[in-house]
């Protein structure tokens, strides 16, 4: 594959005319017009994305976890120290994590990637650790979080992972993640793309006090001038400069889904973040995200706004892991359902 940043040529949206073809379909069922809101125009969106009106019912769902440790949370960004990374991420592979309930409840299958956890995580599945590109990250307001190599080599991990889920038969791609201090990359990658300010996208994470957060705003401001115009020409660079291995292999994930004309699912910051980059890596790219949940985390808002993505649900959650992603399952399966169920007003005679 060539270089993230050699700008190919954008990526196609859903086909317009299967657009066309289910909206009018929509406008026939049996239902009074526009009582359906945005349930209808997700069925739309579904269906073009599949190519097919109706739609085919959204059997195979996955979810792909990305875990990575951030050199940042040394430096007291976080309520819960670096550790509980690896711990999680044992907890995920015994399925008793939060959203191995929620996956479980609502028959999304999950799967756990290191790329980046600080902790050899020996025993573990060696398929969780076989793409680890490092342990840890660089702390970004003092260093570059990868070197290019590495960022390289974690985007294509996840985009080959994206690619693998499809060619298995995946009907639909949810973007998790782990990692300790995780919202402190994302909030800098967001203000990076965007050219704001540390204080507007800086939020509480796992539920910091006030002092921590000034201190998290202040090390994202140090971490912003540090790179400057570095990404102006080049979106990869953010990755690279202000990233880790987990967001530029979730960023990859994103991308390679797209690629592969398969919807995504987003969560939280980290996944709205590496939209963000996809979506300026591989122009396009966004037509194919759905976005599961609001985040309390105010990056995620402005990232979403620049996507032109509007949240599924808004339940203050801030777990992570892909939870919020999961629990928006059932609303893409009812969306189908409906377009596919529902009689026509022809069929009343």
């Amino acid at each position: 594959m060539a270089s993230p940043a050699t700008n190919p040529a954008p990526l196609d949206p859903p086909d317009p005319a299967v657009a066309a073809a289910a909206a009018e379909r929509l406008a026939s069922l049996a239902v009074p017009a526009g009582a359906l809101g945005r349930l209808g125009d997700l069925a739309v969106q579904l269906a073009a994305a599949q190519g097919e009106v109706p739609p085919r019912p959204l059997d195979d769902v996955r979810l792909v976890i990305f875990a990575g440790d951030h050199g940042v949370a040394a430096h007291g960004v976080s309520a819960y120290p670096s550790a509980i990374t690896a711990a999680m991420v044992r907890t995920f592979v015994a399925g008793r994590a939060g959203v191995s309930a929620l996956a479980a409840t609502h028959g999304v299958r999950v799967r756990v990637l290191d790329l980046g956890v600080d902790d050899d995580l020996a025993d573990v599945p060696e398929a969780v650790r076989a793409h680890k590109v490092r342990r840890g990250s660089g702390a970004i307001h003092v260093e570059d979080a990868l070197t290019r190599d590495e960022a390289e080599r974690a985007f294509r991990v996840g985009l080959e992972t994206a690619h693998a889920e499809v060619a298995d038969g995946a009907q639909l791609l949810l973007s998790g993640d782990m990692g300790i201090g995780n919202t402190t990359p994302a909030a800098a990658l967001v203000a990076s793309l965007l050219g704001l300010p540390a204080a507007e996208v800086t939020g509480r994470g796992t539920g910091i006090d006030d002092a921590t957060w000034a201190h998290k705003v202040d090390l994202v401001t140090r971490a912003l001038h540090r790179v400057g115009a570095r990404v102006d020409d080049d979106p990869f660079e953010a990755l690279v400069a202000l990233g880790s291995a987990d967001l530029a292999a979730t960023t990859g994930y994103v991308v390679g889904a797209a690629e592969r004309r398969r919807p995504v699912l987003l969560d939280g910051l980290m996944s709205v973040a590496c939209a963000l980059v996809a979506d300026r890596v591989r122009p396009g790219a966004a037509a194919w995200f759905v976005a599961g949940h609001r985040s309390p985390e105010p990056a995620q808002a402005l990232a979403l706004e620049k996507l032109g993505l509007v949240p599924l649900l808004d339940l203050g959650l801030r777990l992570g892991e892909g939870s919020g992603a999961v629990a928006a399952v059932p609303l893409l399966r009812g969306a189908v359902a409906l377009l596919r169920d529902v009689a026509l007003l022809a069929d009343l005679g």
